[in-house]
């Protein structure tokens, strides 16, 4: 009895290994569930898809980043669609919903192809933190962008991807042309929904593109 007893702590058994299948599947679950229940309260139903918020929700977790506000551009919606949704989490209100632009090397009306390489004048995916403003010299007022993930959009600084006013980025310009202007990667506005992103986003928002790849 008391071998039995000695062995049965060295031998493997469902007991042991039940508790950890709990704690490894319970942090995914968590965050799904957080996830539908912030874009209920967030009241986003009709406006942005679950699907592309429950994936910018997923990248801050697992970046480990937060911010009070977030900038969601959904580029699987064409240029001439409003794309681009500034959420104030704390408040937890859809603040502006509005255009946003693509660069040149990702498509026309729609944008099928990202990257994060140097003269792909394509738009870069993924999180980005919002940093200062500061005033291009070709752009005006225009705020920062850092690159969180590698391999992704780490390149925005070294490629001078920021978030800027432009001409092309307004509802004459689809009216004539049927789509926006694009960029050279940048994720650009209208000039007269610049100064509202520079309100709410700059030192510390956060901004999201997503493509669905």
């Amino acid at each position: 009895m008391l071998l039995a007893l000695l062995f049965s702590w060295l031998l493997p058994g469902k007991g042991n290994d039940a508790p950890v299948r709990t704690a490894e599947a319970a942090p995914a679950t968590s965050v799904v569930a957080s996830a539908n229940g912030l874009y209920t309260e967030l009241c986003l139903d009709g406006e942005l898809k679950e699907s592309v918020f429950t994936a910018c929700y997923n990248r801050m977790q697992r970046k480990g980043v937060s911010g009070r506000v977030i900038a969601i551009a959904d580029m699987t919606q064409p240029s001439d669609a409003k794309r681009l949704y500034v959420i104030d989490l704390d408040k937890k209100e859809l603040v502006l919903r509005t255009h946003v632009a693509h660069g040149q090397g990702s498509g026309e009306r729609m944008a099928t192809s990202f990257s994060n390489k140097e003269g792909s004048h394509a738009t870069s995916l993924g999180l980005y933190r919002v940093g200062a403003e500061i005033v291009s010299p070709k752009h005006g007022a225009a705020l920062l962008l850092h690159g969180l993930e590698r391999g992704v959009n780490c390149q925005a600084e070294a490629r001078e991807v920021i978030m800027h006013g432009a001409d092309y980025v307004s509802e004459s310009f689809i009216a004539e042309h049927g789509r926006l202007g694009r960029s050279w990667g940048c994720p650009a506005v209208s000039r007269a929904d610049m100064p509202r992103m520079l309100e709410l986003l700059a030192d510390g928002g956060l901004l999201y593109v997503h493509s669905g790849k």
